[in-house]
């Protein structure tokens, strides 16, 4: 399994365009340079009332398939 950590830093009314769902992928950039791009929907567990902020650890099959998201 194969894994990349991106750093997200998203307010609250950033978010709310995810949740309303106008915006439906986060993208950003992998702490080793790759642009990973990713499901909103995946954050909710995350979102407290000033955001999402924090380091994620992305973990993904060896074919490309998602496998978890875990914040550090």
């Amino acid at each position: 399994m194969q894994h990349i950590v991106v750093d997200i830093s998203l307010s609250s009314d950033e978010y709310l365009a995810h949740y309303r769902q106008q915006v439906r992928d986060v993208v950003a950039i992998s702490r080793d340079g790759r642009r990973v791009r990713f499901p909103s929907s995946l954050l909710q567990p995350y979102l407290l009332h000033n955001g999402i902020q924090g380091s994620f650890r992305i973990s993904f099959t060896d074919s490309g398939k998602f496998n978890s998201i875990e914040r550090l």
